[in-house]
């Protein structure tokens, strides 16, 4: 793979992880499909949405999966044939993976002497500390919140002070501050010159982090490209809106007749709604409520989770 390929925005201009024609099936099931990407220093969102396969990706990527096709190269080298590539990684898994017996002290200095490293547990409280866990390191993990265990997975993958951070999903769980203090970690190690890989679901996550994003879907590449591209790419998507109201068939029928309203259907009392202009929809339904006098009692996203959007951006491909 070429070392700079700007034509290509799967492609990073220098990469550290490499991806090439990549598959990985598991007997009659296709995870991932023949993927050509690749991550370089900065942060690279992978997005898509639930089972899309990204964590089969991003297994393949550390070497605890072998590609059933392709090759995967790290710092140049094939991480199953080389193991002191392992010591240039950082995981944070998806799975909720964690010692629940060992205080947060005890658990992420294990990490740091599985990696070999000089004076694990003064690294474990440096690395506590960037995540704003220190406070809590002589608790058992058990005990932690979500969001404090998805804090401790961090650090854990931190202390060794890899060149390349994949992290898949690390947001869940963590609340509005944590979650920033986060994100703003991960910005300050991609501007030292990390790779650092975040996988998500959701795209507001990846939007405050990086504009770079390889979006995925059925394991195979949607889209990849800045936040813009992405945006751009999406800007024919029809939306389905979830409407409720005190007489839902009676405004279905009426809603019909507005210009921009491409379908609807009736499902236990709500409306399911197809538009191409949200904007224009969301202008014109109250007036007609009103005039049918009808009281309307919600209006929201049917999808939130993008995966339409990303079945969209595949059915182009």
């Amino acid at each position: 793979m070429s070392t700079a390929v700007a034509s290509d925005p799967a492609l990073a201009a220098n990469p550290t992880v490499e991806v090439e024609g990549v598959s990985k099936w598991f007997k009659q099931k296709v995870a991932v499909s023949e993927v050509t990407c690749s991550f370089g220093p900065g942060i690279t969102g992978l997005l898509g949405p639930n089972g899309a396969g990204k964590t089969t990706l991003l297994r393949m990527l550390t070497g605890l999966l072998l590609p059933s096709g392709g090759r995967v190269r790290v710092l140049g080298r094939a991480p199953r044939d080389a193991v002191d590539v392992y010591r240039s990684i950082g995981l944070v898994p998806e799975e909720n993976a964690v010692y629940p017996r060992y205080t947060g002290l005890e658990f992420v200095a294990l990490a740091g002497k599985l990696t070999g490293i000089a004076d694990p547990e003064r690294k474990a409280r440096d690395a506590l500390e960037e995540v704003d866990l220190l406070d809590a390191a002589g608790r058992p993990v058990g005990g932690y919140s979500k969001g404090m265990r998805q804090r401790a997975k961090v650090a854990a993958a931190l202390i060794h002070d890899p060149e390349i951070l994949v992290l898949d999903e690390p947001l869940n769980g963590t609340d509005p501050i944590q979650r920033a203090h986060l994100i703003a970690l991960f910005q300050r190690l991609a501007g030292n010159g990390r790779t650092v890989i975040v996988s998500s679901h959701v795209l507001q996550e990846v939007e405050r982090m990086t504009d770079r994003v390889l979006a995925i879907v059925d394991g195979k590449l949607a889209a990849a490209g800045d936040i813009t591209a992405i945006r751009r790419a999406m800007t024919d998507i029809p939306y389905r809106v979830v409407v409720s109201a005190d007489e839902p068939r009676s405004l279905a029928r009426a809603m019909l007749d507005i210009e921009v309203v491409n379908g609807v259907t009736l499902e236990d009392r709500r409306i399911q709604v197809e538009t191409s202009d949200l904007a224009a929809l969301g202008s014109e339904l109250p007036g007609l409520a009103k005039a049918l006098g009808i009281r309307i009692t919600g209006f929201k996203p049917a999808d939130e989770s993008l995966e339409s959007v990303f079945r969209y951006l595949v059915r182009k491909r």
